[in-house]
């Protein structure tokens, strides 16, 4: 299976992003879920995934650092497991 760190990922059509000074509050319309980013450094990932190839690029554009990313990775998983993120097409 490919690590979402090398898919083509977007924020859902279906979601709002609120920055908060904490991170940041994800609102899905469709299911009426709400996340919560505890880290600023994800909502910059999020911001930088349209204008990435790949998720992993997007955390390198954020600067996050290698030892970091298994953390970022899960984050990812999670939020496309509830339909917070979504594959791009290419």
């Amino acid at each position: 299976m490919t690590s979402v760190l090398d898919r083509r990922l977007g924020v859902a059509p279906q979601v709002s992003v609120r920055p908060e000074r904490f991170g940041a509050l994800l609102y899905h319309f469709g299911t009426r879920r709400l996340s919560f980013l505890k880290d600023r450094r994800l909502l910059e990932v999020l911001e930088r995934l349209d204008g990435s190839a790949t998720a992993r690029a997007a955390c390198d554009g954020a600067g996050v650092a290698e030892e970091a990313l298994p953390a970022f990775e899960r984050a990812l998983a999670r939020l496309v497991e509830t339909d917070m993120l979504r594959e791009r097409r290419p």
